[in-house]
């Protein structure tokens, strides 16, 4: 018989037991509120900072959707509201000029790639490489403008935009902390301020997303019953989440950023240690 969509695609034994699991009917009205619940959170997160599918991934498994098929429906889900929170943020996106045109060349192309590389290759080896990722993504956060003060120059295009194609790919295959490694990436690259960075993290995430899931609708691995309720919620998060950020004193959102940014490193490391 035919699996639906969110079902894995491949088979239980291929998976780590802990994702082994299948969807065999449909949501309940508890677990769409839960699926809502874990969009708002989510939405608010990428508003402030990003790693919402830190949220949404473990929720769409719990009740049921496959790894690889929660990993795509999260991006899916997540991708309007960091839409909204873009548009939120719009009064402090930077001029569009060749230097932030080049981040956003890199973030389509090294999107597409990611979620081609998503759908042709294991996911295992690259889930191992997730919690380091970030724990180096939160230090070059936390001692970024220490370095940039030593070093004196203030915005380096060419490094920003090779590290945002890295980046791109890494959002494209997987996703979970790519705001993390956004805002580092800037805050080691450019003169941008805290708001100017997650004003255009939202943006660059779009782009991310976008072109990504073009490749997953068309790779069939989008779990649908449980996209509209992820959402709905993630547009409310998303939207709510950077009007009230907007307001935050600068140092207050750096402050912010990076407890959230060692809470979800520290979630990533206990989980691979046990």
């Amino acid at each position: 018989m035919g699996a639906s969509l969110n079902h894995a695609v491949r088979d239980p034994g291929d998976l780590p037991t802990c994702v082994a699991k299948w969807r065999l009917g449909p949501l309940t009205p508890f677990e769409l509120g839960q699926i809502v619940g874990a969009g708002v959170l989510a939405g608010a997160m990428n508003a402030v900072l990003g790693g919402g599918s830190f949220v949404t991934l473990p929720a769409l498994m719990h009740v049921g959707v496959a790894a690889v098929v929660a990993n795509a429906t999260s991006s899916f889900a997540l991708t309007p509201g960091t839409a909204a929170s873009a548009w939120a943020y719009r009064r402090e996106l930077p001029p569009w000029r060749t230097p932030l045109a080049a981040l956003g060349a890199a973030s389509v192309v090294g999107g597409g790639l990611g979620a081609w590389l998503l759908l042709v290759t294991p996911e295992a080896l690259f889930l191992a490489l997730v919690p380091p990722l970030l724990l180096g993504a939160t230090l070059l956060l936390t001692f970024a403008p220490r370095l940039r003060r030593k070093d004196a120059v203030h915005d380096r295009p060419a490094l920003a935009a090779a590290l945002q194609l890295g980046i791109s790919v890494y959002g494209g295959y997987y996703g979970g902390g790519m705001g993390i490694l956004m805002l580092a990436a800037m805050t080691l690259t450019t003169s941008l301020g805290p708001h100017e960075q997650n004003a255009l993290r939202c943006l660059l995430a779009v782009l991310i997303n976008g072109v990504a899931l073009t490749v997953f609708i068309l790779g069939g691995r989008i779990g649908w019953p449980s996209a509209g309720a992820l959402t709905l919620g993630a547009i409310l998060g998303g939207y709510f989440g950077a009007r009230y950020a907007r307001r935050l004193p600068a140092r207050l959102l750096r402050r912010i950023v990076l407890v959230l940014a060692w809470l979800i490193t520290a979630v990533f490391w206990l989980r691979l240690l046990h």
